[in-house]
């Protein structure tokens, strides 16, 4: 386009002696097509060549205006309006988890969150991995640095119940760490470390809990040899997609009155609901394994309870409103 401007305007001070004002006027007039008079009555050399230029020029002038409204309308509005509406439903996100990458790990995490109902927030600065966040449609996101306050901020942060960072480097994790509990202290932080020694920098920085995949991989495929039973038991149970059987978190903070005090037994959590509690966090942090029939139930407690989702649903009722 800038060069048959260019050609167009050259040509005509040269064959008609116009001045350069007057001759980008009479090319783009022609170029456009628009039908306004010529600036001068034009030689019979400057109408052959306003005839070529027209021809030449016509195709491409047509190209270009489509280009660019097809650019405008569908390209940056239609993504303007599309944040803007994602922007929207963040804003009114509380208790959902923010992920830090969206590479093979964050992926995983968020598909596995997302399989779960839970809401999660995407948090991603590389514009090609923005643009396979973009294919699906439902999924949030806020493109930017994870580390940055303003867009931790706008992913809504103080109002999130968890954050997952899962950069590839371990430096970046823990300035997500950082600046993501210096926001929230309460915030449940998971974090990924590539390196040995990584995860207590982590830690230290406010990470509550750090993964290694490395260190998971490597033990699974032991356990697959020594063990291969025990693991896909473990693994068709807490991966699994049907409803036949799932391991449940369950806190006591809502547990009934007068259930306070009783023992496992006294309860019948297992004859009434047809769940097995299997596990139990103290106050202290401490876990108790196949807990004891004689052991009491605190509010403080959590329990983890093995069953099929109506079970599960009858144990919490049985826990919170009694029988």
């Amino acid at each position: 386009m800038v060069f048959i401007i260019s050609s167009g305007t050259i040509g005509y001070m040269l064959i008609e002696d116009y001045n350069f004002l007057d001759a980008l006027y009479m090319t783009v007039i022609t170029i456009a097509t628009v039908g306004f008079r010529e600036v001068n009555p034009l030689s019979d050399g400057g109408k052959i060549f306003t005839v070529f230029l027209i021809i030449i020029s016509f195709g491409i002038f047509g190209y270009v205006v489509s280009s660019i409204t097809r650019l405008i309308f569908e390209g940056v509005l239609h993504q303007s309006y599309k944040e803007y509406q994602v922007r929207k439903k963040i804003t009114k996100l509380k208790d959902h988890v923010i992920v830090c990458g969206y590479g093979r790990n964050g992926y995983q995490a968020t598909m596995e969150l997302i399989s779960h109902d839970e809401k999660v927030v995407v948090v991603e600065k590389r514009e090609h991995v923005v643009e396979r966040i973009l294919e699906e449609p439902e999924l949030l996101y806020v493109m930017g640095d994870a580390s940055s306050e303003e867009v931790l901020e706008v992913a809504q942060i103080r109002k999130a119940k968890a954050l997952i960072t899962a950069l590839p480097n371990d430096a970046d994790n823990i300035f997500v760490v950082l600046t993501a509990r210096e926001m929230n202290p309460g915030l449940k932080i998971i974090s990924r470390a590539s390196n040995f020694g990584s995860d207590v920098k982590l830690r230290r920085a406010g990470a509550t809990n750090v993964i290694m995949p490395d260190r998971i991989g490597g033990q699974r495929m032991a356990k697959l040899v020594a063990q291969p039973d025990v693991v896909e038991f473990v693994e068709y149970i807490l991966l699994q997609k049907s409803n036949d059987v799932q391991l449940l978190e369950i806190t006591c903070n809502n547990m009934l009155e007068s259930n306070l005090k009783k023992t496992i037994r006294e309860l019948k959590l297992r004859e009434l609901s047809g769940a097995n509690l299997i596990g139990i966090k103290t106050e202290d942090g401490s876990y108790i394994f196949n807990p004891s029939p004689d052991i009491e139930i605190t509010r403080k407690d959590k329990l983890f309870v093995i069953g099929t989702p109506g079970q599960l649903s009858k144990f919490e009722k049985v826990l919170n409103e009694g029988i």
